[in-house]
């Protein structure tokens, strides 16, 4: 599956912004899907993740009640919808793909980047 990231940008403290990710293919409803971000010079960390059917979501406490995850499969497309956005979440976003089986993300899309200003 390829993977491509949308919905970036500039925006201010508290603004929101939603992010996109439209995969290729005939099988999105076999992949659990996940959005990570990273910051130059820092690892990447975990942001949101949710299952193939979008029944379970689980977020990083870091993100947790001003992110949602949502996917539409007949879409093929995962979302990210950040609110009260702050300083601290400025990052390249990326999402992924792993197939509902699998433990590691083997999909990856090119990021989107997300700047929040003070």
């Amino acid at each position: 599956v390829q993977l491509q990231a949308s919905g970036g940008g500039l925006v201010q403290t508290g603004g929101s912004l939603r992010l996109a990710c439209a995969a290729s293919g005939r099988t999105f409803s076999r992949y659990n899907m996940g959005w990570f971000r990273q910051v130059p010079g820092k690892e990447r960390e975990f942001v949101a993740r949710i299952t193939n059917s979008g029944t379970s979501t689980y977020y990083a406490d870091s993100v947790k009640g001003r992110f949602t995850i949502s996917r539409d499969n007949a879409e093929n497309t995962v979302y990210l919808q950040m609110n009260s956005l702050k300083p601290e979440d400025t990052a390249v976003y990326y999402c992924a793909a792993k197939l509902i089986y699998r433990d590691q993300y083997a999909y990856w899309g090119q990021g989107t980047l997300v700047t929040v200003s003070s």
